[in-house]
């Protein structure tokens, strides 16, 4: 590629939103540029809090049209990458002074039929005293077990560009656009240090979608509140397969989730975030997840049971509800006219579940201004992800006879991450030092490699934190040693 290409379509964010429309955009033929100031994923995206779901709790506020979306893509996303994305069942327990049982209930049966459920299991009413669930609980009595789905958020980003790149596009993280100007028929656009050229412009920045416009020197768009949401990981409190949907006395709710095998997940909040400010839980965030997990858990956690935390903020379309936790998760598209020259979209809003189907609408809009051919990512695969839904364990355990050195948990975790691609990079290794260098934790140079050769890794944060979650487990001497290869490899 030279700097005098001109592309069909340029997005600007590189988080899901913005590698899932170039996903899509680069298998209608597109020739595509994907923009991103920092690394892919390193906002909003790997901060979630790694579900794939309907979104229950919005049938509260009525947004039936959401819900349903969401709960069709779910099923949809699982058979584009069943490593990533894997069924879950929650535990929803029943207490007295929240939600009737009979309102959970109504609720539940629509979430069940509003979206076409085809291999989900449906809900089941439960006794805690009786379900693995139960035992690490302080309540016990009814409780309903419901299906939704696990996701590595950052993953998921990182397979919609690699797949997009597979196809063509040029993906740039650490190229900051600063400049975009109208010329002609196309965009001029600043980033990086680099001029590039291209028929349409995506502004898919999230929270940042307010930079893009002001370097188009384009008219504002409609206002975004932008919504903290903050996590806190903790060493397991359960070690059964459940998560656990849990309601608070102030009407909220909380996930407490099984993550990376010895650890517990608790998130999110809901908060009001200014523009500029840090993106890290606050001390009144960490102080309330912890009371709404001893709520709820036998264990009793003080911070210092806490091993990682992290926040994301949410851009959200801004509307008229007061509390942070009822601003809609919709999304909407701003599309410039015709007459203004070439196009500027600009995609606010939207929700990790619904962002195949967010990104297929964003490039339907563009398709009759480029002349792109139709929309097919439905029935697509993610890179590695091309065996049956079913078939993770199967994959993991194929690995694990083929590759004797590798635990059976070392195993699964690559087939998680890779899934079929896994055996690109391991090819004909048969111990762990034909893989290179060790960096402890199962992280090999060979795996490095292709982190940094095919998913755009460029630094140890990018590698432990955002291919994989190893910095959960690295020790101060891995991350040394990583971080030393890594700058001999770019020097």
């Amino acid at each position: 590629m030279s700097d005098s290409t001109i592309f069909d379509i340029a997005v600007v964010g590189g988080g899901i939103n913005g590698a899932g429309i170039a996903y899509d955009a680069s298998g209608r033929g597109a020739r595509v540029l994907l923009l991103e100031k920092g690394d892919l994923a390193s906002g909003t995206s790997s901060a979630s809090s790694k579900l794939i779901h309907g979104g229950l709790r919005y049938l509260e506020h009525r947004e039936f049209g959401l819900v349903r979306e969401a709960l069709v893509e779910r099923e949809r996303l699982w058979a584009m990458a069943p490593h990533a994305i894997q069924p879950l069942r929650l535990v929803l327990p029943v207490e007295g002074g929240q939600r009737p049982w009979w309102l959970l209930r109504a609720g539940l049966f629509v979430y069940d039929h509003l979206g076409g459920r085809k291999r989900l299991p449906p809900t089941l009413t439960i006794r805690l005293d009786q379900h693995p669930a139960g035992a690490v609980l302080r309540h016990g009595g009814r409780a309903f077990e419901y299906s939704d789905g696990w996701c590595d958020d950052a993953r998921l980003v990182v397979l919609n560009a690699r797949g997009a790149a597979k196809r063509g596009a040029t993906i740039l993280p650490r190229h900051a656009l600063t400049h975009a100007q109208r010329s002609g028929e196309w965009w001029t656009l600043t980033a990086g240090g680099r001029q590039f050229r291209a028929r349409a412009l995506v502004n898919a920045a999230g929270p940042g979608v307010a930079d893009v416009i002001a370097a188009a020197e384009a008219p504002p768009s409609p206002a975004l509140r932008l919504v903290r949401g903050s996590h806190i990981v903790v060493p397991a409190l359960f070690r059964h397969p459940y998560g656990y949907f849990l309601q608070l006395a102030d009407r909220r709710i909380i996930f407490a989730l099984p993550f990376e095998g010895d650890f517990t997940l608790i998130g999110t909040t809901d908060v009001d975030h200014a523009r500029g400010h840090p993106v890290a839980p606050s001390q009144e965030e960490i102080d309330y997840l912890l009371r709404a997990a001893n709520h709820w858990f036998k264990i009793k956690l003080t911070a210092s049971d806490i091993v990682h935390s992290f926040s994301g903020v949410r851009p959200l379309v801004a509307d008229a509800s007061g509390r942070p936790e009822e601003a809609s998760r919709g999304y909407r598209f701003d599309l410039s006219p015709t007459e203004a020259g070439p196009p500027l979209l600009t995609v606010l809003g939207g929700k990790l579940t619904s962002f195949r189907h967010v990104a297929e609408k964003a490039v339907d809009l563009l398709t009759p201004r480029l002349g792109l051919r139709r929309a097919w990512t439905g029935g697509s695969h993610l890179p590695g992800g091309d065996f049956p839904v079913d078939g993770l364990q199967d994959l993991a355990d194929g690995l694990a006879r083929d590759y004797p050195f590798l635990s059976a948990d070392e195993a699964l975790r690559l087939a998680k991450a890779y899934g079929t691609e896994a055996r690109s990079w391991l090819g004909r290794a048969r111990s762990r030092a034909d893989l290179g260098t060790d960096y402890g934790e199962g992280l090999s140079e060979a795996e490095v490699r292709w982190m940094v050769e095919e998913e755009f890794a460029q630094t140890a944060d990018d590698i432990l934190w955002r291919r994989s979650k190893l910095g959960l487990r690295m020790n101060a001497a891995g991350r040394s040693r990583l971080e030393d290869d890594l700058a001999r490899r770019a020097a």
